[in-house]
């Protein structure tokens, strides 16, 4: 949509980039609430932004179309959601708030290209999915079925043997390596073996799911020290004493 007078331009300019400052705002008063990284301001800017670059192409027709336009500002808020996504361990966090920052540029691209009625309803899908889609979610994975145990708690036992004299530095090495990947510690204890001059290192962590990817790493580190003997790991069932 092209303007065809000074005052008209100057209008829809107000009007579009205010429509996109709202919107980004909404959306990012929920984002804010919820103390997430990118809140009301990284929303409001990214909205803002994507509908500037679709106003700039409909200023200047002869050098991209708005839809162009739109296009390359999806790849560039790309690059703006690998920023906000954060590995723990074996899990994700931040694709929501990534997805959040991906629907703002879009409401700011409808803004800028005056389609106002598909950005209102944009906006509220948005919020209203932030907002109560998140119990749902949570209710639907404590109802998983038995079987389906992938996204379950597990509990790990991290065996370690050393040279007595250095059971201080492999049990630090140990719990460092662990909470380094987003483990929860359980407890630790350590035990001399009979008539040798070493200790095993025994420690019970728990994950949110199950990643021996993670575990089999850890080895390859820890088999590395020269006080180490050996180390293991294994599944610990649930219905077996702590330490």
């Amino acid at each position: 949509m092209f303007f065809v007078s000074d005052d008209q331009l100057i209008m829809e300019t107000v009007i579009r980039v205010s429509a996109a400052f709202l919107g980004g705002s909404l959306i990012g008063l929920e984002r804010q609430w919820r103390a997430r990284s990118a809140g009301l301001r990284t929303n409001t800017l990214v909205c803002v932004g994507a509908c500037l670059f679709v106003l700039l192409s409909s200023l200047t027709p002869d050098d991209a179309s708005p839809s162009r336009v739109a296009a390359q500002v999806v790849s560039g808020v790309g690059f703006l959601g690998a920023g906000v996504i954060i590995k723990e361990g074996g899990s994700l966090r931040g694709i929501n708030t990534a997805a959040t920052l991906w629907g703002s540029a879009a409401i700011g691209c409808l803004c800028g290209g005056g389609m106002y009625i598909p950005a209102l309803a944009g906006i509220i899908a948005i919020i209203l999915g932030n907002a109560l889609l998140r119990p749902i979610a949570r209710r639907v994975e404590r109802t998983v079925p038995d079987n389906q145990t992938e996204n379950e708690p597990v509990d790990y036992e991290f065996t370690v043997v050393c040279q007595d004299p250095d059971e201080a530095h492999i049990r630090a090495l140990l719990v460092q390596a662990m909470l380094a990947e987003g483990f929860h510690l359980q407890g630790v204890d350590s035990e001399n073996i009979a008539a040798t001059d070493r200790v095993q290192v025994r420690a019970l962590l728990t994950t949110r799911k199950r990643d021996d990817a993670v575990f089999e790493a850890a080895v390859s580190r820890l088999s590395m020290e020269q006080a180490v003997t050996s180390v293991r790991w294994r599944v610990r069932p649930h219905d077996q004493a702590d330490l």
